[in-house]
């Protein structure tokens, strides 16, 4: 964690910059104290002057990179001992990325994953997805990095945030969850968490919502393959055609995402 403590929050406190009608007056400052520096004109939070790993962002970030590595040693170690379940396991993240919660558990309940083990780990990689998409977006957004890539896919999630804000802004914390329990491509934990960001949830807040909602979600949705795959014979196949069409069509989605912006 050596290399974070040299990230450093380049703000000021914007009570020490003189003011005109709420506007910064940059005429009146020292051309040198800008230099090798960014300033945020539009907010200034309590996180300012700390490093980038003591902010609720930074955390989230780290607490991902733990999820990380219990990802990878947990797939390394059943691709040792058994290897249908560590595929199972590497497919299921794979289709979780790029189809969602539903792809992640139709694949899992469709190679004989008990329903308790589904549940749990579905969720595991709802809690790994979201603390990455969540802490690298607000880093975007808050110019801590400065990525082609992740600037328009930031753009991109902001624009689709923006969208459902006003609607959700109406039932507060309950609407954060209803959100991310509803079954479209539009909506999920990482669009629920951006949301609740931009209403100014804090990060405790935030997260309480958004994974209450994909816990209920994912337990509907494991019930409900869980049910068809006891009475349909073929379920198994039907899950691996629709997880092809998934991975195809999400494919282009996906990549589009990071190269194109949304029209607004």
């Amino acid at each position: 964690m050596g290399f974070l403590k040299n990230i450093r929050f380049w703000r000021r406190d914007s009570s020490s910059l003189p003011l005109v009608d709420e506007k910064l007056v940059v005429t009146e400052l020292p051309e040198k104290e800008f230099s090798g520096k960014s300033y945020d004109l539009h907010d200034h939070d309590e996180g300012a002057g700390k490093a980038l790993y003591q902010s609720g962002e930074g955390r989230v970030f780290l607490f991902g990179l733990l999820l990380s590595v219990i990802f990878v040693i947990l797939t390394a170690y059943y691709l040792a001992i058994d290897m249908k379940t560590g595929q199972t396991l590497l497919l299921a993240f794979i289709a979780h990325t790029l189809g969602g919660r539903a792809a992640g558990i139709g694949l899992c309940i469709a190679f004989e994953f008990s329903a308790w083990v589904t549940i749990v780990y579905n969720m595991f990689l709802e809690v790994l997805i979201v603390c990455y998409c969540y802490s690298l977006f607000v880093f975007s957004f808050k110019n801590y990095l400065n990525c082609k890539w992740l600037t328009i896919a930031s753009k991109n999630a902001e624009k689709q945030a923006l969208k459902h804000k006003n609607v959700v802004a109406r039932y507060g914390w309950l609407g954060i969850i209803v959100f991310v329990m509803i079954p479209l491509p539009i909506t999920g934990p990482v669009a629920g968490s951006i949301i609740a960001y931009f209403l100014k949830f804090s990060i405790k807040r935030n997260f309480a919502a958004v994974f209450s909602g994909t816990l209920a979600s994912i337990i509907i949705w494991t019930c409900f393959f869980d049910y068809l795959e006891r009475h349909i014979a073929i379920f198994k196949y039907i899950v691996v055609a629709a997880l092809l069409f998934v991975f195809l069509y999400y494919l282009k989605t996906f990549k589009s995402w990071f190269t194109q912006k949304i029209d607004e």
